[in-house]
């Protein structure tokens, strides 16, 4: 190839790297959607027409919901009253009551106080369009027969579980219950039914324990009370057996020995006093005449006297015998008296210390037997302490058969009271009313959510057809999947409803003849705009080589090469120059049954000497257009060997000295291999791709199958392109950017 499309096709594919860029991501995104956005736009419109047909076809729905609560106060109050010790509420006892909630025990009960085995809603098909035709399909695999009762009822149960929903509200107490149906009032009686057939079932089940623990506390209690009486019996025959006898909470053992112990305590003490009185009478004895103190310390009325005359009388004899001397009859008459006084206090004495002599031999012998009687209960004490042992493990062994006959007793009569006064910890705290709006379907939630799906589905079926369009639609893929300039992008001639494309064959197989001279008639089209940029960088590339001899090939047929190549020679005529249009495609020389369908001869018959040039070369009146038709091709069976003959090198090589330019309409590639004979002589190629059709790999096939030629290339034309669908690809191509600036400078579709 050129060196100057090398450079280009570097800096080009330098700027396809510079595209690939991280931050060029979003960009190719957005390109994307913007060349697939009809396909997005259907999706997304086919999935809002089916989120519409569902909101009009189905039934709406109500939801209503009631609040319960486990009321922990209630639990706390009744919980010493409770037989069964209630236990404290957390967050697993909670969710235990939430499946409680969701058991078929509770689902089964609503249904049967309801009757919603006889309702269409639970017994029959779905609402709405989808339920009746879920229904018409199922009837049709049933085997006819009525369904039985307990078909029905799990039928029911299957669509009550569907539409019901229990939850716990966040780390509280509380307990959400909810239910749907397409009757607002169904669905608040519902809700309420399930709320109430949950306390009913738990206060049944509180019932039953109750009474099956009062059965048992029954017979309990008639074994405890056999026990509790077995052991005191115990107990008091072994008192009888070792003479143990309790008398005011005491043992009288114990009594006895405290009794005595005190009477021991008190005779030593009156021991203690009758000696003393007997020491201290003895010690009176010793003196002559007690003296006074002695006299009111015995307190004895007969000595106080005595000693009262004694004391009298020595105090006259004192005075008789300081007066009339000691030996005066008087006196002695006193002394007298006074010894028989003294006598007789010293007899009383005497008598006084007899007495408290006995008092005390008594007090003594008195002490002795209390000592005795001690001992002999000390004896017994020791027998009975020993026997005291087993004793109070028989009397602990009755208390406790007491204690947990009278415990079990005191439950008992809870039990029973429990049974007439059950309690539950649930409570509704909200019931449920009737719902004023529909909960389902949810217009803008559905719509929102069928507008998401389809983008989502859109933007995936767009990647999915971005990555699988393998076909030439931009100059970047081109260049990019084959290394060559994209040197045109050709429209479609007229639109795709009202007007053949590009190249768009007749019945016949031949083009159509007002497109061979589409550029001569609208000389200001896009199209012929086109066509000039073709003819640019034709005289561009003539800078750097000859390049006089043009042939226009393409891959496959009907690719509109036949159509291009006229058009070109016609512009390229029109434009003053001399140029010779040859009809090399002699397998289907499809150019010259449209240009000149009556030619008597033509370029194998100059081959073959059979005509002169100048007899089969037609021109064009209005360009000056010189025409060489394919000739007489109908009997050849080697193309390929008469295209690369010397008459054909030394014919081109006589054209070449005779006009300025001299293109060949040649054969595709892939049929025929007529194209690759024709190296030797041909200064460029210009390859022809339809838009949007031929595949990339089998571009790049025959490509590759021909390096000869890809060395001449000049470049490819993409042709019968879709201008408002590449106006989606490449803006600059698009219809936007003729309309707004070409537009000023006369330009035309």
């Amino acid at each position: 190839m050129l060196q100057v499309n090398k450079r280009t096709s570097e800096i080009n594919r330098d700027l396809v790297e510079i595209d690939r860029s991280p931050s060029q991501t979003l960009r190719s995104y957005l390109d994307i959607v913007r060349r697939q956005f009809p396909t997005m736009v259907a999706i997304v419109s086919a999935s809002v027409i089916l989120a519409l047909l569902y909101l009009f076809t189905a039934a709406p729905l109500f939801t209503s919901t009631a609040s319960m609560v486990i009321d922990t106060r209630k639990v706390q109050l009744f919980q010493q009253q409770s037989m069964l010790g209630d236990v404290a509420i957390d967050a697993a006892t909670v969710e235990t009551q939430v499946e409680i909630l969701k058991s078929e025990n509770i689902s089964l009960s609503v249904i049967r106080d309801l009757h919603l085995t006889e309702d269409p809603e639970f017994a029959g098909s779905g609402a709405g369009l989808l339920g009746v035709i879920l229904g018409s399909v199922t009837s049709l695999f049933s085997s006819g027969h009525a369904a039985s009762e307990f078909e029905l009822t799990r039928k029911a149960l299957q669509r009550f579980e569907s539409n019901r929903y229990i939850k716990r509200i966040g780390a509280t107490y509380v307990m959400e219950i909810g239910f749907t149906s397409r009757d607002p009032q169904k669905a608040a009686r519902i809700t309420n039914a399930i709320a109430d057939a949950y306390i009913v079932d738990q206060l049944e089940a509180k019932y039953q324990a109750t009474r099956r623990a009062s059965v048992w506390l029954q017979d309990r209690i008639k074994e405890l009370r056999t026990q509790a009486s077995a052991a005191q019996r115990a107990v008091v025959d072994f008192k009888t057996a070792n003479n143990i006898v309790d008398t005011g909470g005491r043992l009288m053992n114990e009594q006895q020995l405290a009794e005595v112990n005190s009477q021991l305590v008190l005779a030593h003490a009156s021991t203690a006093e009758a000696k003393a009185r007997l020491d201290r009478i003895n010690d009176i004895l010793k003196q002559e005449i007690p003296d006074a103190n002695v006299a009111d310390a015995l307190k004895n009325d007969t000595i106080v006297k005595l000693r009262g005359q004694y004391v009298d009388m020595a105090s006259k004899e004192s005075i008789w015998s300081m007066k009339y001397g000691s030996e005066h009859l008087a006196a002695v008459n006193l002394r007298r008296q006074m010894a028989e006084i003294k006598k007789n206090v010293i007899d009383e004495l005497k008598r006084i210390q007899e007495s408290y002599k006995s008092d005390y031999d008594i007090a003594m012998t008195r002490e002795e037997a209390i000592k005795s009687s001690l001992a002999n209960v000390v004896s017994e004490s020791q027998l009975t302490n020993q026997a005291q042992v087993q004793l109070r493990e028989l009397e602990s062994s009755a208390q406790s058969y007491q204690a947990m006959y009278d415990n079990f007793l005191q439950r008992y009569m809870e039990s029973v009271q429990q049974q007439s006064f059950p309690i539950t910890e649930a409570r509704v705290i909200s019931a449920a009313t009737t719902p004023l709006v529909k909960s389902a379907p949810k217009t803008l939630v559905i719509l929102a959510a069928s507008l998401f799906a389809g983008l989502m589905l859109g933007f995936g079926v767009a990647v999915a057809r971005e990555y699988g369009d393998s076909v030439f639609r931009t100059t970047a893929q081109v260049e990019e999947q084959l290394g060559v300039n994209c040197v045109a992008i050709v429209p479609a001639l007229g639109s795709a409803a009202s007007m053949p494309m590009l190249g768009k064959l007749s019945r016949n197989s031949n083009p159509q003849p007002d497109f061979l001279r589409y550029v001569v008639d609208n000389p200001l089209s896009r199209f012929s705009e086109a066509v000039r940029s073709l003819k640019v960088a034709i005289d561009l590339n003539s800078i750097v080589r000859d390049n006089r001899v043009l042939a226009v090939t393409s891959t496959l047929p009907n690719e509109g090469k036949s159509t291009l190549s006229t058009n070109l020679a016609q512009l390229i005529a029109h434009g003053g120059a001399r140029v010779v249009l040859i009809d090399a495609d002699l397998r289907n020389p499809s150019l010259s049954r449209a240009l000149i369908p009556d030619a008597r001869g033509g370029l194998v018959d100059v081959v073959a000497n059979k005509a002169q040039l100048e007899d089969v070369i037609a021109v064009d009146p209005q360009t000056q257009l010189a025409i060489l038709p394919a000739g007489a091709t109908s009997k050849l069976l080697h193309t390929n060997e008469i295209l690369g003959s010397k008459p054909v090198r030394d014919l081109i090589a006589a054209l070449r000295t005779r006009y300025d330019y001299v293109v060949l309409d040649m054969p595709p590639m892939a049929p025929v291999v007529d194209v690759r004979v024709t190296t030797h002589f041909v200064d460029s190629y210009v390859f022809v791709v339809e838009w949007g059709k031929t595949k990339i790999d089998v571009v790049r096939h025959n490509l590759r199958g021909a390096p000869e030629i890809q060395d001449k290339l000049l470049g490819v034309v993409l042709n019968k392109a879709d201008t408002k669908l590449l106006s989606r690809y490449e803006s600059y191509h698009g219809r936007y950017y003729y309309q707004k600036y070409y537009a000023r400078y006369g330009y035309v579709e």
